[in-house]
């Protein structure tokens, strides 16, 4: 099915009929990690538990879901999505018939895929989809990472047989009886490697403390812009080492302002425009300081690692910082706002390094919020929400 990559919607007849009474799940977000990678950890379980299960994603050609989802091993078709402006703009015209386009291509893809069960991760991609499904007839399964859900969810909880959260305040905003605190799915592989591999892995010593800074998978010039201005004192701590991922497009600025500073504090310096190794990237660290995406917190949470949180502000209705305060009120994490992380960087890294009880309470915090078998637990409830679908139409 590679092939569904370069043409519009279909699954080949080929497909349809070797797939027999095997179960089939179609999968829909995008735009971010956050949306993309948990629906591939469901997809990823839904194989494990049934390695006969026909699974295809819905996603738009822009995002970041064109490549990682043929990456997992998985066929994406392409669907028109629109993301409403914030402000009034010439773009608005756009949109209506951007949704038009969406939705008749997810009407066209759920007719020839004829999904079992359609499960949404969120993002604009998530809407048509799921509300082609609905308008057929198929079960609704809705993943939400945030403490407050995104609109698309918000909308679409009201028709779904199951909407999975990985906060408890997100429970409010969705029927009881549909809704299930899962936590995020994540992968298993972010807990296989030992601090002392991790540290061979980066060239960290390994009785250094080390502080991993990283503002998503694109970065963050806030972050990195804080850093900087407190670089020099932060550094004065002589066991304190970085683990620094810039982001791409910013890594030779950031480059170029550190070769301005102090030549000696150099090699206590990891600087990178991108990590894959995530795995050892936590593993490797004393403490993180980082945005609070869904993806992130979970991630924390199940490698049990403190940080301090710095929302994004310009994200949808805020949810960062939900995502941030709910973790500090569990005693996971520190809350820093944007606003004063420059004035308060330093004492907080310093505090929290000095406190090693103080970080090993924050860590079993983080872990007891965690919820590693999540991508599990959603897998077999989707598969058995297809069974009884397809038994209802033997019948």
């Amino acid at each position: 099915m590679s092939e569904v990559l370069q043409q519009e919607p279909e699954v080949p007849a080929a497909v349809l009929a070797a797939a027999g009474e095997a179960p089939r799940v179609l999968l829909a977000g995008g735009g971010t990690g956050g949306h993309v990678y948990p629906a591939i950890a469901i997809a990823e379980a839904i194989r494990a538990q049934c390695p006969e299960a026909v699974i295809a994603f819905a996603g738009t050609r822009e995002r970041l879901e064109w490549r990682a989802v043929p990456a997992a091993g998985f066929p994406i078709h392409p669907i028109a999505a629109a993301a409403l402006p914030r402000r009034p703009s010439l773009r608005m015209l756009r949109v209506p018939g951007k949704l038009a386009q969406g939705l008749a291509e997810s009407l066209q893809l759920v007719r020839a895929f004829d999904p079992d069960v359609v499960v949404g991760t969120g993002g604009y991609v998530s809407a048509p989809v799921l509300v082609a499904a609905r308008l057929l007839g198929r079960p609704l399964v809705l993943q939400e990472q945030n403490a407050f859900p995104g609109l698309t969810n918000r909308l679409l909880g009201r028709w779904a047989a199951r909407v999975y959260v990985a906060f408890p305040e997100a429970q409010a905003y969705f029927p009881a009886g549909r809704c299930v605190l899962s936590g995020n799915p994540v992968r298993a592989s972010l807990r296989a490697v030992s601090r002392l591999e991790a540290r061979r892995r980066f060239g960290l010593p390994a009785e250094a403390q080390v502080l991993f800074v990283f503002g998503g998978s694109l970065g963050s010039m806030v972050l990195n812009d804080a850093l900087l201005q407190v670089l020099p004192t932060l550094l004065e701590e002589p066991r304190l080492h970085l683990l620094w991922q810039t982001g791409r497009a910013h890594y030779m600025a950031v480059r170029q302002r550190l070769d301005a500073m102090a030549k000696q504090l150099h090699h206590r310096i990891r600087l990178l425009p991108y990590i894959e190794d995530m795995a050892a990237a936590y593993a490797a660290a004393d403490l993180v300081l980082c945005r609070a995406g869904a993806l992130t917190c979970s991630e924390l949470m199940v490698t049990g690692t403190p940080a301090i949180l710095v929302p994004a502000t310009r994200v949808a209705a805020d949810h960062q910082t939900r995502n941030a305060e709910s973790m500090e009120r569990a005693g996971a994490a520190r809350h820093v706002p944007e606003a004063v992380l420059t004035e308060r960087l330093v004492q907080e890294v310093w505090t929290l390094l000095a406190d090693a009880e103080l970080r090993a309470a924050m860590s079993e915090a983080a872990r007891r919020l965690a919820r590693p078998e999540a991508a599990a637990q959603i897998a077999a409830d989707v598969l058995q929400l297809a069974t009884e679908r397809r038994k209802r139409k033997v019948a």
